[in-house]
């Protein structure tokens, strides 16, 4: 089983860039997408009803803002919008698929940029969304949890580290919840697969950052480690085009 997550910078944006295409052609088991900026009368049908996938779309409030989905091939057994905190769950951030081997996270994590305030506000979702998640942990379950997660966690995670050492998405607070992530007992797949690789999944619009590969990986798929058995390989889409971000992928027994 393929598991891919892309952060997509607009869905109706990549839609025109033949991003139906590509699914077709990718045959992805499942799909998840951040950053849809889409609301649900926004929806087309194309965009609905992909031959061959279920689709699941979180909104957020905000017009224009955040979002995420899902396009699965086998229907979940149940679907979630939301961990039931209201000033996470309205920014359309989060949506869960439960199967019968896993319960799958599509995440949007927030940005920390703009200010101290929305730098909390991410912090706090960390906190949040991994209590949650530990919860289900102790239960048995076992958790994927695959997003933009907004943060480069080793300085092998991103071209310029010292230049964007009090940049927000590599923040030493930033850091250290990524450490904490994998304290409580989950994998970065990719990491865990490609402990020295160098590869990035976001590039910066601007100086030509992409055809110079000065980019960040901070798009992940974290399993709990009770999943340690059930994954082969994991993977970073560098060549696929159409957002700032490319695809990563988790792939499954």
């Amino acid at each position: 089983m393929r598991i891919y997550s892309w952060n997509v910078n607009g869905l109706r944006a990549i839609e025109k860039k033949g991003f139906i295409d590509w699914i077709k052609e990718e045959q992805p088991d499942i799909l998840c997408i951040q950053e849809t900026k889409i609301q649900r009368e926004q929806i087309n049908d194309k965009l609905n009803n992909i031959e061959g996938y279920r689709s699941y779309f979180s909104c957020a409030e905000r017009k224009g803002y955040s979002g995420v989905a899902t396009y699965t091939k086998e229907e979940p057994i149940s679907v979630s919008y939301g961990i039931g905190i209201e000033k996470f769950d309205n920014e359309g951030r989060i949506l869960i698929c439960e199967y019968d081997n896993f319960m799958l996270f599509n995440i949007y994590f927030p940005n920390g940029q703009s200010s101290e305030e929305r730098l909390s506000y991410k912090l706090e979702f960390y906190d949040a969304l991994f209590k949650y998640c530990d919860n289900l942990k102790e239960k048995g379950k076992k958790l994927i949890i695959c997003g933009d997660y907004n943060t480069a966690h080793k300085e092998i995670d991103l071209k310029n580290p010292k230049a964007n050492s009090k940049t927000s998405g590599f923040l030493p607070i930033e850091r250290e919840w990524i450490d904490n992530i994998i304290k409580r007992g989950y994998i970065d797949t990719f990491r865990y697969f490609h402990p020295d690789e160098i590869k990035y999944s976001w590039w910066s619009y601007r100086f030509n950052a992409r055809k110079n590969n000065a980019g960040w990986r901070i798009d992940y798929h974290f399993v709990s480690d009770n999943m340690k058995d059930d994954i082969l390989d994991a993977e970073i889409l560098n060549e696929v085009t159409g957002s700032d971000h490319c695809p990563v992928v988790l792939i499954l027994k």
